[in-house]
């Protein structure tokens, strides 16, 4: 079984995700299947993408949910992608070191040369973050587009996630969330940041910010208050997201 890095850097790279905010618009998916079409994990694999059953690897996936009722009642979209865990049981299943978290900057990545295909890791991943290729017949994922993050031939604000770059309402942000004094760190200081599962232990980096309440008598103008549920005792979570673990986990 494949080890977790015994010297890891306190830089921890990830996605801050904003419940509130985002519209369900798949401009998110839709760059990221794009961009790593002829990146790191090229090519991602489509099946009748105009048939009725269209199959493939989509590193990015948004789920909606309805929540609430009455005039609290509301549609929340959720996107969801692999969460670059510190303690990620898909890197310690693997039986032969393809998958594997960096020690430099905590993203997690699967080395194709090695992958076997035996599907260990996509078993134990709970958020079901983890794509077949049946092409190649190796397990793929979203590496935070590693290639562009690095991309010195790049400006630098084009050095964040095609995910990130596309989305129409900022409600994805991205940084290192091992600095306390980062955007993405206070930002989940903030707004009471909140890991998917945190009951697993698996730490994820990726973080999501709770919806607000106020949205039905704001009106367009967009105006809020306050979470859907108040923050309990750390550890405990967010009724919504708790709500939405339960479902993700069926």
């Amino acid at each position: 079984m494949t080890s977790l890095p015994s010297h890891a850097s306190d830089r921890k790279l990830g996605l801050v995700i904003d419940l509130d905010i985002c519209v369900g618009c798949h401009a998110c998916a839709v760059n990221c299947k794009e961009w790593n079409s002829g990146g790191h994990m090229a090519p991602l694999t489509d099946y009748e993408a105009w048939g009725d059953s269209p199959s493939g690897v989509w590193f990015n996936r948004i789920h909606s949910f309805e929540a609430g009722e009455g005039a609290n009642g509301r549609t929340v979209h959720f996107p969801k992608s692999c969460l670059h865990c510190e303690q990620p049981a898909c890197v310690t299943v693997c039986p032969t070191g393809a998958s594997f978290k960096r020690a430099e900057d905590g993203i997690v990545l699967v080395n194709e040369d090695l992958c076997i295909g035996c599907k260990l890791c996509s078993w134990a991943c709970p958020y079901g973050a983890r794509e077949f290729d049946e092409d190649v017949g190796v397990m793929k994922k979203c590496t935070l587009c590693i290639d562009r993050i690095y991309n010195d031939k790049l400006e630098e604000v084009d050095r964040v996630p095609a995910c990130v770059s596309t989305c129409p309402v900022g409600a994805r942000h991205f940084g290192d969330l091992g600095d306390p004094k980062s955007e993405v760190s206070k930002l989940v200081q903030e707004r009471a940041g909140y890991d998917l599962m945190p009951e697993l232990g698996y730490k994820p980096t990726n973080k999501y910010l709770p919806p607000r309440t106020g949205r039905a008598q704001a009106g367009c103008t967009g105006a809020v208050t306050k979470p859907l549920a108040e923050p309990r005792e750390e550890g405990t979570g967010n009724k919504l997201l708790r709500w939405l673990d339960r479902a993700l986990s069926r």
